[in-house]
């Protein structure tokens, strides 16, 4: 074979090669740029979903110290009630404890005035008659 034949031969191999490589690398540029853009079309759609779900943490977090603002409101408002209710049970107790006291300064003073009154009958039947007694004016007693 002629020499300049396996030269052209030779260089046609090259020639082949070579665009077999321009072609590969264009290939991997065209998958490396639509890697891209797929990526950022997942990082758009990342982004958006963050922002919702930042928004949906805030209005959840709003919730959350509103009702807990609510609960303290509500718990001052237990407390309050339940002190007036203390403080009114205070006084009623007070109030009970003058009247067994005046109760008692009463009665000490009827047992000075009319010993024996005290007992309960004061001399007197249930239904509030005197008893009969044989000594009394009206001379002997019934029997």
């Amino acid at each position: 074979m002629d020499t300049w034949l396996i030269v052209l031969i030779v260089v046609a191999a090259l020639v082949v090669l070579a665009l077999i490589g321009l072609a590969l690398a264009k290939r991997s540029r065209v998958a490396g740029a639509k890697r891209r853009e797929q990526q950022r079309v997942q990082a758009r759609e990342h982004l958006e979903e963050a922002r919702l779900r930042g928004a949906q943490a805030e209005k959840e977090q709003a919730a959350a110290e509103e009702q807990a603002a609510r609960a303290r409101r509500e718990r001052a408002e237990v407390e309050e009630r339940t002190r007036l209710a203390e403080q009114e049970a205070r006084q009623r107790a007070d109030a009970a404890q003058e009247h067994a006291s005046a109760a008692e300064k009463l009665r000490a003073e009827a047992e000075r005035l009319a010993p024996g009154l005290a007992d309960g009958h004061g001399g007197r039947h249930a239904d509030g008659s005197a008893p009969v007694t044989g000594d009394g004016p009206g001379g002997a007693t019934r029997r």
